[in-house]
């Protein structure tokens, strides 16, 4: 009784805002695969970049597993945008001060799985 569950990829650590990349994976969810990639290839941020690199994994990861399936046959299950760890850093500042600079990272998880099994 096993469900399917589709295929995934993971990307760790990445410099990149939660806050700044969440919008832009919540554009591409639950959509084609061919469909979201032309949104994310069409975007000037650079979590569309990121979120696009991790798709493509999962697709790819997809396809090796089986061969019967085609890109067109491909949707965007799940993207979860997950805060990674902060980076601090020390920025100086005026008179002797210093503040904190926080580089934030973040954990993108991509499920793509196929048209019609997931209840599509």
């Amino acid at each position: 009784m096993e469900e399917n569950k589709g295929f995934r990829a993971v990307a760790k650590f990445l410099i990149a805002s939660p806050s700044k990349v969440r919008p832009v994976a919540d554009l591409v969810r639950r959509k084609a695969y061919p469909e979201a990639m032309s949104i994310l290839e069409n975007m000037p941020h650079k979590g569309a970049r990121l979120i696009g690199k991790t798709v493509k994994s999962a697709a790819s990861n997809a396809l090796d597993r089986n061969k019967k399936l085609d890109e067109d046959m491909l949707f965007v299950k799940e993207i979860r945008i997950d805060e990674g760890p902060r980076m601090k850093r020390v920025w100086f500042r005026a008179r002797g001060r210093a503040d904190m600079l926080l580089k934030r990272m973040v954990h993108i998880t991509v499920v793509i799985d196929e048209i019609g099994k997931a209840g599509e």
